[in-house]
């Protein structure tokens, strides 16, 4: 039973006894009432604040107010405790989604940064091998061993250090440094004469004729990927002139192919809204991967050779683990609200662009899913996007008979290469030492890059050129159309 003040009937919080009339007060009433009277306020005898006696009591709780105990004012109560509860666990399932995005992300830059290093360690072991195979050219003879007598001569003015001078000043060292072209590439005097060599038909359906798209393995040049109209995707030997494998599962057209450039594995992409993970020596698809929910329309993979980009009618991209098939991110531009009809990732893997059907190329940062740039300027459905292996140079093909070429330093449009009337580009591809550009699509034409100038145009196909790609070095250049037709060019 708790103690109640003898004036405010209420249950105090500071009780103490009056010895006079024996009452339990709350020792600041009865304070006050004191100072004002100077008696017990129970029976009018003196009292005063020295023979008040405090009572020890564990800390007082106070009853809820008699409205508070209605059944109404109950279930309010249990209510607003409801809503804070469910207003926490939302506060704590945001704090873990992020906490997981950022887990993610440090986990990518890791992989990224080890990839990295690895290749490093790689290029600095070359450079060392290289060193070592330069010094017997450049007239130098390796140490021999000391008499015991002889004192090694160590100071900064040794001859030592002269001739490790010389061989950092060689100028044959510093002309390799310099130069980024390869000296296997074939110059542009000698792409001007190729011809076709080769021409095969035989490699999808007859019956639903057309190559849709194409690639050639980055490790071997001679093995050539095709998905066609016909639902199937090809991996054909250009050496031995025989395919290698015929991969089925999709239900509609393959609209995109891609192969690894380390392991024995292709990826496709179809209208069925599925994009495939094939193994080429099994023959089998082993991951199918359903990030979309409409037509798949484009497909690249990252520097790492882990993750695919793709985009999708359904106007997201998404970004997904070859490995798993899990799709680990999935982002849309909301205020834009079209299709998307292409994509690519830049050299670095750490920003891609996107292709819109109003006619939109989107740069995007992968790490922060945002749209960092914009490339407004075509005037019709974007229908191929390149970049080129220094990374400076984006091109972009649309439905407008043109060619654009963006600077990504700067962020503009320095050239438009204006193509035939109602000519359809379809595929747009830099070789691996942007030296030139290929685009297919009513004929193939390649032109050299900084100067833009033409220096190929074959027009051998008899329908659209789906899509066109260089052997090592430009050694050959290979083409695929809706004539249903594999043509290889060399000289």
């Amino acid at each position: 039973m708790s103690l109640v003040c003898a004036i405010s009937n209420e249950v105090p919080e500071h009780p103490c006894v009056s010895p006079v009339s024996n009452q339990v007060f709350e020792r600041r009433l009865i304070e006050k009432f004191i100072a004002e009277n100077g008696v017990d306020p129970m029976n009018g005898q003196p009292l005063s604040e020295e023979q008040l006696i405090d009572i020890k009591v564990s800390h007082p709780i106070r009853p809820k107010a008699a409205s508070a105990t209605s059944i109404p004012a109950i279930l309010k109560s249990l209510q607003d405790e409801w809503d804070a509860v469910m207003l926490h666990s939302f506060t704590l399932r945001q704090q873990l989604q992020t906490t997981r995005q950022e887990l993610s992300h440090a986990l990518y830059q890791h992989d990224a940064a080890c990839r990295v290093i690895a290749r490093l360690t790689k290029e600095v072991t070359a450079a060392r091998e290289a060193l070592a195979t330069l010094k017997p050219q450049a007239g130098l003879v390796a140490p021999q061993a000391m008499p015991a007598s002889q004192p090694a001569t160590g100071g900064a003015g040794g001859e030592p250090m002269e001739v490790s001078e010389q061989v950092g000043m060689n100028p044959e060292i510093i002309q390799k440094r310099g130069k980024t072209v390869p000296e296997e590439l074939v110059r542009a005097e000698d792409l001007s004469k190729y011809r076709q060599v080769a021409s095969h038909a035989g490699l999808h359906s007859a019956s639903v004729p057309g190559i849709l798209c194409m690639d050639l393995c980055p490790s071997d040049t001679n093995k050539v990927l095709t998905g066609g109209a016909d639902k199937n995707v090809v991996v054909f030997d250009k050496k031995e002139e025989q395919i290698i494998a015929t991969l089925k599962g999709h239900t509609k057209k393959v609209t995109s192919v891609i192969y690894h450039p380390s392991q024995s594995v292709v990826f496709s992409a179809s209208p069925d809204s599925t994009i495939r993970v094939w193994s080429v020596t099994g023959g089998n698809c082993v991951q199918v991967v359903r990030a979309h929910e409409a037509s798949v329309t484009g497909l690249s993979l990252h520097a790492t050779g882990d993750y695919l980009l793709s985009s999708s009618e359904d106007q997201y991209w998404a970004f997904s683990d070859i490995q798993t098939g899990r799709v680990l991110t999935k982002v849309t531009d909301e205020a834009a609200g079209v299709a998307l009809t292409c994509a690519q990732f830049h050299p670095d893997g750490l920003i891609f662009g996107t292709g819109t059907a109003d006619s939109q190329i989107k740069i995007w940062d992968l790490k922060e899913r945002t749209n960092v740039a914009n490339f407004p300027g075509h005037s019709g459905p974007v229908t191929s996007i390149a970049f080129s292996e220094n990374g400076y140079y984006l091109a972009t093909g649309a439905q407008d008979s043109s060619v654009k070429l963006w600077d990504l330093r700067k962020l503009k449009n320095f050239k438009t290469i204006a193509l035939d009337n109602n000519y359809e580009v379809k595929s747009l591809v830099f070789d691996q030492s942007g030296t030139y550009l290929a685009v297919g699509g009513s004929d193939i034409r390649v032109y050299i890059c900084k100067q833009w100038s033409e220096v190929l145009n074959f027009s051998d196909h008899s329908g659209l050129v789906t899509g066109v790609a260089f052997g090592d070095n430009a050694q050959f250049l290979s083409s695929a159309g809706m004539d249903r037709s594999l043509k290889f060019y060399s000289l």
